[in-house]
C-alpha cells in the first residue's frame, strides 16, 4: 500500500479544501484517469442544466475508475477540475467533500471556454496511486 502524506510548505497558504503537495512513497502503480464527464448510459449527456448532478457523476466515475484499478478515493492525489463557469466553483465544493473529504488532493480548477460537448458544464481529471 503506498504511503500518501499531505502537506504544505512554511510560508505557502494551506487552504481548509485541498492540499498543496502530496508526498507519495512505496508506490507500485500509479492510475492517470482520463477527464470524466456526466455520460448517461447511452453514452449522451446526463443531467444537462443541473452542475451539482453532473458533478457528482464525474466523481462517481472517477471513484469506480479508481476501484477498478485496485484503490479507493484516499489514493487520489491530484484532481484537475475544467468548469465552463467559475461561478460553479461555489456549488462544486459541497459535491466534491461527498467524495474527498474537507481535505482533498492536490488540485487545480480553471474555467474554460468549452468542454467537448456544449452541454457539459464539468469535467474532472485524476491521478492516483495504489
Amino acid at each position: 500500500m503506498p504511503k500518501i502524506e499531505k502537506y504544505s510548505a512554511h510560508g505557502v497558504f494551506d487552504p481548509p479544501t485541498y492540499s498543496q503537495g502530496i508526498k507519495v512513497s512505496e508506490v507500485n502503480t500509479v492510475l492517470f484517469l482520463a477527464g470524466q464527464v456526466a455520460y448517461d448510459k447511452d453514452g449522451a449527456v446526463a443531467h444537462r442544466g443541473d452542475f451539482k448532478a453532473q458533478a457528482r457523476e464525474a466523481y462517481r466515475c472517477l471513484k469506480s475508475l479508481v476501484e477498478a484499478g485496485g484503490g479507493r478515493m484516499d489514493n487520489i492525489v491530484k484532481i484537475n477540475t475544467y468548469l465552463t463557469d467559475i461561478r460553479y466553483r461555489a456549488d462544486l465544493v459541497p459535491v466534491r467533500e461527498e467524495f474527498f473529504g474537507k481535505k482533498g488532493p492536490a488540485s487545480t480548477l480553471v474555467q474554460v471556454a468549452a468542454l467537448a460537448h456544449p452541454d457539459w458544464l464539468i469535467e474532472v481529471e485524476a491521478i492516483a496511486v495504489v
